[in-house]
C-alpha cells in the first residue's frame, strides 16, 4: 500500500497505452494536482508529453498532431467540456481516463458527441486523491460536514456511521471494482472524525514537515515564502517533495535541532572542498550568510539552500513568536492534569507581548478542552484577559466554537485521563536538542486506536463494523480516514507504527491536512460559531452535524 506510487502507475500507464509520438496532458483543476504531486514537469516530458493544459481552458490552440491524454475526475461540468470537445475535437486522438466510477449514461453521452471517432479509448483509473506521502493522502477538502459524507467506524459519530454506509453501497453497487484480489484477511477501513481529537490538530509541531506546515503552509508540497523578510525572487515558493528531495525525504521526520545540525554539516562538507574559503557557521544566520555569498554553492546545492532559507525561517518564528516557551505549556495542557499549574503558565503566557494573538487564543482553547468539566474552571476569566490584551474577537468565539466541535459531551473517547497521560509520557519522541523532551510529549489518540486495532483489542462497542461480518484476524492492511481532517503528527504515528509492527501496513488520509489556522477554518465552516462567548461559561451545544 503506498499512496504516492498508486498515482504515479496509473499516470505512467495513461501515457504509455497512447504509444509513441507527441502527447498533450488534458487535466481539470483538481487532476492537476493530483499529477504535480508525484511527477515533475521534467519527468513528464521525458515521456513525450510536450504540453500540459485545463479542460476548462477556453483559449486552447488546436493542435492536431498531438495525442490528447485525458484524465479528469468523473463530474457533471467536466462530461459537459468533453462533450463540447469531442464535438470540434482540437488533437488528434483522445485518450479519456476517469479518476473514479463514471456513470453509464454519461459515457453514453460521450460516445453521442464523438461524431469524428476520435475517441480511441475510456477507463477509470482510481487515482482520485493528492499522495501527500507514501502512506498519507488527503481529499482537499476543508469544511466537509458541510457536504454530503462520501469499513470499521466510530461509533460516536454520525458523519462516519454516514460515510461507512454510503462506501458499503459503492462497494455493492460496483462490486465487480473489488473482485480483483483475494486475500487471506481481508484489509480494513477504519473511519473516524476529527472532533475525537481536537487536541491533536492545536499543538505546535517540531519535525520538520510537521513543523513547516504548522508555521509556513503546504499546499500541494508547495511552500510560499514570499513574505519572509529579504527573501530572494527565486525562493520565494519552494517545493518540498519526498519523492525529488533526497534531504526532504531522510529529514521530513526529524526534529528542529537535528535538521540544522544536518543543513550545517551538508556545507561543511563543501567548504572542506574549498578550503581557501572557510569560515565559521556558528548560527543559521551564518548559513544564510554563506549560501548568499557563494552563487556556485546555489548552482550546486540548490536543495540546501532551499532547506536553510525555510530552517531559517522556521528558526526567527520560533524566537519572534516564543514558540518554546509556548509549546512546553500546550504539552502541558495536553498530556499532563496539573489544573493549577496549567492555568497559573496560560495567564503568565497572556502578560507576554511575543505571544501572537492565535497563540494566545490557541492555550485557552486546550485549556477549555481540557478544564471544560473541572470544579476550578476558570475560562471566563481567561476569555476577559484574551480580551483585555486585545485579542480578536473572531479568536475569542473559536475558544467556545472549539468546544462545541470537540468537547466532552461530543468526544467517544477519553483524552485525558491520568492513565492515558503516564502512557504517552512513556513514548517520548526523541527531543530537541539542548532541552528537555516537554516540546514532543504528546501521541495523536490515533496512536493509542491503531496499536489497540493492531493488537486485535479495539472495542467493537466504540468502533463497530458495518455489517454482520468481523474479522477474527488481526489486520494487516489498514486505511484509516479522519472526516474533517489528518494530520502531520499522524501521519508521523502511522509512519513509526509501519517501521516497528512488521507485515501491518497503515495508510492514512483524511478530508485535508490540518494546521491550526486550516482547523480553526473547519471549525468554522462546520458550522459552529461560539455564541455567547463571553457573557457565560462555555455550554457545548449539541450541532445539527451530528
Amino acid at each position: 500500500m503506498n499512496a504516492v506510487l498508486a498515482v504515479k502507475q496509473y499516470v505512467s500507464k495513461m501515457i504509455e497505452d497512447s504509444g509513441p509520438g507527441m502527447k498533450v496532458l488534458l487535466m481539470d483543476r483538481e487532476t492537476t494536482g493530483i499529477v504535480s504531486m508525484v511527477y515533475t514537469q521534467s519527468e513528464i516530458l521525458q515521456k513525450e508529453v510536450y504540453l500540459f493544459e485545463r479542460l476548462d481552458s477556453p483559449n486552447r490552440e488546436a493542435m492536431k498532431h498531438l495525442k490528447a491524454i485525458c484524465f479528469l475526475r468523473p463530474t457533471k461540468e467536466n462530461v459537459e467540456f468533453l462533450i463540447q470537445e469531442l464535438r470540434r475535437p482540437k488533437y488528434s486522438i483522445y485518450f479519456i481516463y476517469f479518476s473514479n466510477v463514471i456513470s453509464k449514461s454519461d459515457v453514453k453521452a460521450l460516445a453521442e458527441a464523438d461524431e469524428q471517432e476520435v475517441v480511441a479509448e475510456v477507463q477509470e483509473f482510481y487515482g482520485d486523491y493528492i499522495a501527500v506521502n507514501p502512506h498519507v493522502f488527503s481529499l482537499n477538502l476543508l469544511g466537509c460536514c458541510q457536504k454530503c459524507p462520501m469499513i470499521r467506524y466510530q461509533l460516536s459519530s454520525e458523519p462516519a456511521k454516514r460515510l461507512a454506509e454510503c462506501v458499503k453501497q459503492v462497494i455493492t453497487k460496483e462490486y465487480e471494482l473489488f473482485d480483483f484480489r483475494r486475500t487471506e484477511v481481508p484489509p480494513l477501513l477504519l473511519i473516524l472524525d476529527r472532533s475525537d481529537d481536537a487536541i491533536t490538530p492545536l499543538l505546535n509541531q517540531w519535525t520538520y514537515q510537521a513543523m513547516v506546515h504548522e508555521l509556513l503552509g503546504i499546499n500541494n508540497n508547495r511552500i510560499d515564502l514570499s513574505r519572509v523578510p529579504g527573501i530572494s525572487k527565486d525562493l520565494r515558493e519552494v517545493v518540498l517533495s519526498a519523492e525529488n528531495d533526497e534531504f526532504y525525504a531522510n529529514n521530513m521526520y526529524l526534529n528542529f535541532a537535528e535538521i540544522g545540525s544536518n543543513i550545517k554539516n551538508l556545507m561543511e562538507d563543501f567548504q572542506r572542498r574549498k578550503p581557501k574559503e572557510q569560515q565559521k557557521l556558528e548560527s543559521i544566520a551564518d548559513m544564510k550568510a554563506f549560501v548568499e555569498n557563494y552563487p556556485q554553492f546555489k548552482k550546486m546545492s540548490g536543495t540546501v539552500a532551499k532547506h536553510v532559507t525555510v530552517v531559517g525561517e522556521l528558526s526567527r518564528l520560533v524566537g519572534e513568536r516564543n514558540l518554546l516557551e509556548v509549546s512546553e505549556v500546550e504539552q502541558e495542557l495536553a498530556c499532563q492534569n496539573d489544573h493549577s499549574s496549567a492555568l497559573q503558565n496560560v495567564r503568565r503566557l497572556l502578560q507576554n507581548p511575543k505571544v501572537t494573538e492565535l497563540d494566545a487564543a490557541r492555550l485557552v482553547m486546550l485549556y477549555a478542552l481540557h478544564y471544560e468539566r473541572h470544579s476550578s474552571n476558570s475560562l471566563p476569566g481567561l476569555l476577559a484577559e484574551l480580551r483585555t490584551r486585545g485579542v480578536a474577537e473572531k479568536y475569542r468565539k473559536l475558544v467556545a466554537a472549539v468546544v462545541e466541535y470537540g468537547g466532552k459531551r461530543v468526544r467517544g473517547s477519553e483524552l485525558f485521563s491520568p492513565k492515558d497521560a503516564v502512557a504517552i509520557t512513556k513514548q517520548f519522541l526523541k527531543g530537541l536538542k539542548g532541552v528537555e523532551n516537554v516540546y514532543t510529549q504528546h501521541q495523536p489518540l490515533l496512536q493509542e486506536t491503531l496499536d489497540q486495532l493492531i493488537k486485535g483489542k479495539l472495542k467493537d462497542n466504540h468502533f463497530p463494523y458495518l455489517g454482520p461480518n468481523t474479522l477474527r484476524d488481526r489486520p494487516q492492511d489498514i486505511i484509516v480516514f479522519i472526516i474533517g481532517g489528518a494530520t502531520y503528527e499522524e501521519a508521523l504515528t502511522v509512519y513509526n507504527l509501519n517501521r516497528t509492527n512488521p507485515g501491518v501496513r497503515v495508510v492514512l488520509g483524511g478530508t485535508t491536512i490540518h494546521n491550526t489556522k486550516s482547523f480553526l477554518e473547519e471549525v468554522t465552516a462546520s458550522g459552529f460559531r461560539g455564541r455567547g462567548t463571553e457573557s457565560s461559561q462555555v455550554t457545548p451545544r449539541t450541532s445539527s452535524r451530528r
